[in-house]
C-alpha cells in the first residue's frame, strides 16, 4: 500500500480578520479525520501558500502535523521557484513531523528540463522526506516531461507525482518509463480523478474534498476496489460541484462552501476576491443537491 493514496485534501487555510484562524484549522483537521479523508496536504495552492508569510507557512504545517498526530499522513506543501527556499520549507516540515513533501515545478523562472531536474535534485539531496513532484503547467508555465520525471524517479526519495496537466495519456507514458513499484501517481484534478486512476493513479489531491470529504473518499475507495461503475456514478454526481470550485479563482469557492458548513469564514487573501452572488447561489444549490447542507 502506498503511504499516500485515496482522498488527499488540498487543505484550505482558514483566516479570520486577516490572520490564520488556528482554532478553525484544528477543527478542520479533526473533521477530515472523522470524515474519512486519507491524507492532508496543507500549505499548497489551495492553502493560499503564495500569500502566507514564512512564519505562517511554517505554523500551518506545524499545527496540522500536531493535530493529525500521525493518525493520517501529512504531505506538506514546501514548494518554491527558489530551491533554497524550497529546502528551507522542507526542513521546517521535517521538524514539524510531516510524512512527505509536495514540491511544485519552478514557476515564473521558466527553467528548461535540465533546470527542473537540477531544482528537484537539490531539494532531494538536502532533505530527508519523500518528495512528490507537482506538475501543473497551467500555473507554473513549465511542464515536467515524462522523460524528466523518469530521470527524477531514479532518485530514491522522489516518491511520486501530483499530475494537474489534464493529459490523461501522461500517466500511461510515465508508467512505461518508470518501473518502480513504489512510485505513486496522484491526480491533481478532481474532475479527471477516476480516469486518472484507470491509468494507474492511486488517489487524488482534491479541492472538493474540503467540503465533500466522505464522497471524494468513496470515489477513491471504489477505484481502489476496481468498482468502476460505482466510481463513475458517484463522480457523475460530483461533477457540477467540481466545476464550481473553479468557476472563479480558487480557493474562493471552497472557502465559501466551507463557510456554509460552519467550518471557517469565506475569507481569502488578495488577490483572491470574494465570489459573485451568482456563483455563491450555484455552489449552495449544488451542495443541497448532494445533501451536504
Amino acid at each position: 500500500m502506498h503511504t499516500f493514496h485515496g482522498s488527499l485534501v488540498a487543505l484550505i487555510t482558514p483566516f479570520k480578520d486577516g490572520k490564520v484562524d488556528e482554532q478553525a484549522l484544528e477543527r478542520l483537521v479533526e473533521w477530515h479525520i472523522a470524515q474519512g479523508t486519507d491524507a492532508l496536504v496543507p500549505a499548497g495552492t489551495t492553502g493560499e501558500s503564495p500569500t502566507l508569510s514564512d512564519q505562517e507557512h511554517t505554523r500551518v504545517v506545524e499545527l496540522v502535523c500536531q493535530v493529525a498526530n500521525h493518525r493520517i499522513p501529512v504531505m506538506a506543501g514546501a514548494g518554491s521557484n527558489n530551491p533554497v527556499e524550497a529546502v528551507h520549507y522542507s526542513h521546517e516540515a521535517e521538524k514539524a513531523g510531516a510524512d512527505g513533501l509536495l514540491h511544485v515545478a519552478g514557476y515564473y523562472n521558466r527553467p528548461n528540463q535540465d533546470g527542473l531536474y537540477a531544482h528537484f535534485k537539490m531539494v532531494h539531496d538536502e532533505t530527508s522526506l519523500p518528495i512528490f513532484v507537482y506538475n501543473i503547467p497551467g500555473r507554473a508555465v513549465v511542464n515536467v516531461l515524462p522523460q524528466t520525471l523518469a530521470k527524477l524517479a531514479e532518485l530514491p526519495r522522489i516518491a511520486g507525482i501530483k499530475d494537474a496537466t489534464g493529459d490523461l495519456a501522461r500517466p500511461w507514458v510515465e508508467r512505461s518509463l518508470i518501473k518502480r513499484e513504489d512510485f505513486t501517481w496522484l491526480s491533481g484534478e478532481d474532475a479527471s480523478q477516476v480516469s486518472y486512476d484507470v491509468a494507474g493513479g492511486v488517489g487524488c489531491i482534491s479541492v472538493t474534498a474540503n467540503i465533500a470529504p466522505k464522497l471524494v473518499h468513496q470515489v477513491q475507495a471504489y477505484c481502489a476496489n476496481n468498482q468502476w461503475v460505482e466510481a463513475r456514478a458517484l463522480q457523475d454526481k460530483l461533477m457540477k460541484l467540481h466545476g464550481l470550485m473553479f468557476k472563479e479563482p480558487s480557493p474562493a469557492g471552497a472557502k465559501y462552501a466551507a463557510s456554509l458548513l460552519g467550518l471557517c469564514t469565506e475569507e481569502c487573501r488578495l488577490p483572491i476576491v470574494p465570489l459573485s452572488d451568482s456563483t455563491k447561489e450555484a455552489i449552495k444549490a449544488a451542495m443541497q443537491e448532494l445533501e451536504l447542507i
